[in-house]
């Protein structure tokens, strides 16, 4: 009896001390965290290193479905519905499958993200979006296993997916417009400042009605004691995209004067380098 007691003991004492190990984990977890217009992306995936190894037709066989990535699967939710490939797709989560090819990768938004690794069965009713991406050769490895958001526009970005020396992109789209102009015409019911300004900038970058973005920077900066300098910024563009460069050129040296007796040197090189660009005398 007391023999069997000392062996449990050493056994349950070889379980704590195992417990207590504390080591790196091959493909360590990652959460990247990204806006996208008025859109929240996240992906959560497992980054897996090269470690000496050939990857793609290799490690990752090409014309299989793959995990992307390691341990569970690569997910990546979308706080908005979006468009990729010109295919709707519903806000919420996805598994981020792919099938890698020499010339280009299948990259699959599977709704079905409680697996480990590939699905034991593969559903294509499962399958939200399917698009056919191609791949870039870089002239460097990467070692470690990444997936990026760039190309970031207001409209959208692309899923950066890169490792060894390849890369792939697969641009999105997000209803940053709808939103927009949807939250513009619920705050214009009752306007501040910061909200006139906010509307004009944004009418500005997405080139849309920019006499109505000329009304509202000018609403803006009414409201203000002294006008500020990059309010005046705005508005120099906004007179020069609709081809008023006399106004702009107007508009610009008071913000530049503005800009200098504050001291803002960013903005007053700005101004400088749109007066050189309008031909400013």
């Amino acid at each position: 009896m007391k023999k069997l007691l000392l062996t449990v003991c050493l056994v349950l004492t070889g379980v704590a001390l195992q417990a207590q190990v504390t080591t790196p984990q091959p493909s360590p977890k990652s959460t990247l965290q990204q806006q996208v217009g008025l859109t929240d992306v996240t992906v959560e995936y497992s980054r897996p290193s090269m470690r000496g190894r050939e990857v793609f037709g290799n490690l990752v066989p090409f014309g299989e479905i793959w995990r992307t990535g390691a341990n569970q699967n690569t997910m990546i939710t979308f706080s908005d519905d979006v468009t990729i490939g010109g295919t709707k797709v519903e806000k919420g989560t996805y598994a981020l499958f792919t099938k890698p090819n020499e010339k280009n990768w299948e990259v699959y938004f599977y709704t079905d993200t409680n697996n480990w690794g590939n699905p034991q069965k593969w559903d294509d009713s499962k399958v939200a979006a399917k698009v056919s991406a191609e791949t870039y050769e870089l002239p460097f490895d990467v070692e470690t296993f990444t997936i990026d958001i760039d190309n970031l526009t207001n409209n959208g970005a692309a899923i950066g997916i890169v490792w060894e020396n390849t890369y792939v992109s697969v641009p999105f789209e997000v209803p940053t417009q709808e939103k927009a102009i949807a939250s513009i015409e619920k705050v214009m019911n009752g306007p501040q400042a910061g909200d006139y300004y906010s509307a004009a900038v944004y009418y500005l970058q997405e080139e849309k009605e920019l006499k109505q973005a000329e009304e509202w920077i000018d609403k803006a900066i009414s409201s203000q004691k002294q006008a500020p300098f990059w309010m005046l910024r705005q508005k120099s563009l906004i007179q020069a995209a609709q081809g008023n460069k006399k106004g702009a050129i107007e508009t610009a040296k008071k913000s530049l004067a503005a800009a200098e007796k504050a001291g803002n040197k960013d903005y007053v090189k700005l101004n400088q380098d749109s007066l050189a660009e309008w031909g400013a005398k």
